[in-house]
């Protein structure tokens, strides 16, 4: 198929008809009662609430929102709205007393202190990487902002070890919320539905046992863009769409985009699916109006993002059957053994 600015475009009625029959398949299969949805205030997580909606009612969808004492008040009051908006019932948990005793707070904050000795618990901060992947060829480093009192703010390079820290505390969050999840569908013997898209899974921007761990995952195959042509389509909030997608873990805001793409999802979804299909580099240039070593660098940039996160797309890695026989220090794999 010949690459052109409008090959993500699709037929949304028929994709959201789809998603349904994946649902309502799934859903029969299982011989659960319903569906839990983890609602954010995004654009994602609005999509798969009412695709669940659209395929098995209202009557069989909950909606659970998890803020945190870190989280955009914003993404509360839509997330409630959103569950209005479809006639869900939602149920609001804060998360802050978990994190909390689970110790995410204090051991990120510990972290941050190796590099920013004057850092509080007060201070509110975010990470992110350099800007504008097409327009500056520069290494994938992290930069943490804190601000402090008036709004003052400091900028400081992370150091790996400290990065590592502070992303281990972090996605503490995510995997809290899909245990508070959990419960609440084994509770309602319900499945849990995920919110996951396919620009997100192919560069690894999911959290194992986190987001990433669910029954169903309805999106998975779409890229962002594309979730926004399903919300045309769905009775999503305007102001869930206009919203600026954000992971929203950390006080400060930042965008997805600031956090780990580095390019817009309008040329990210594009760059993605040539990169994905193998679209000659000259091609991608000529029809998106890049320069070729812009296009190589998205494309090592998806390469090396894909490689590394690989192990949150699979299953643990296990042995095969078989065995270790004693005598003779010989071994067999064979479940049979023999002579």
């Amino acid at each position: 198929m010949r690459f052109h600015k409008d090959i993500l475009r699709l037929n949304a009625d028929r994709e959201v008809e789809r998603a349904a029959e994946f649902i309502r398949d799934r859903l029969t299969r299982s011989k659960k009662d319903g569906l839990v949805v983890g609602l954010s205030g995004g654009v994602d997580s609005a999509v798969a609430a009412a695709l669940c909606v659209r395929s098995v009612g209202k009557e069989r969808v909950s909606g659970l929102v998890l803020p945190e004492k870190e989280s955009d008040p914003a993404s509360l009051s839509l997330a409630r709205d959103q569950a209005v908006r479809l006639g869900i019932r939602s149920q609001v948990a804060d998360i802050t007393r978990a994190l909390h005793g689970a110790g995410a707070y204090l051991s990120r904050d510990r972290a941050i202190k190796k590099i920013d000795p004057a850092h509080e618990p007060g201070d509110k901060i975010k990470i992110s990487l350099p800007p504008d992947l097409l327009a500056l060829d520069s290494y994938n480093f992290y930069t943490l902002t804190v601000e402090r009192g008036r709004g003052r703010r400091t900028s400081i390079r992370l150091t790996r070890d400290v990065l590592r820290a502070i992303t281990a505390a972090t996605n503490m969050k995510q995997r809290m919320r899909m245990l508070y999840l959990y419960h609440a569908a084994e509770a309602g013997n319900r499945l849990v539905c995920g919110t996951t898209n396919k620009t997100e899974y192919a560069l690894g921007f999911l959290v194992k046992h986190g987001d990433g761990g669910v029954d169903i995952e309805p999106c998975r195959h779409l890229y962002k863009t594309q979730i926004y042509q399903l919300a045309e389509e769905l009775d999503i909030l305007e102001a869930i769409k206009r919203r600026i997608p954000t992971p929203d873990t950390f006080s400060l805001s930042v965008s997805d985009e600031e956090f780990y793409f580095r390019i817009p999802y309008a040329q990210l979804d594009l760059l993605l699916y040539a990169w994905e299909h193998r679209v000659p580099v000259r091609a991608v240039g000529a029809v998106m109006g890049l320069e070729k070593d812009q296009v190589d660098r998205a494309f090592r940039d998806f390469s090396a993002k894909h490689r590394l996160t690989a192990h949150l797309r699979s299953l643990p890695d296990a042995l095969e059957p078989g065995f270790s026989r004693v005598g003779r220090g010989r071994t067999s794999a064979s479940p049979r053994g023999g002579k």
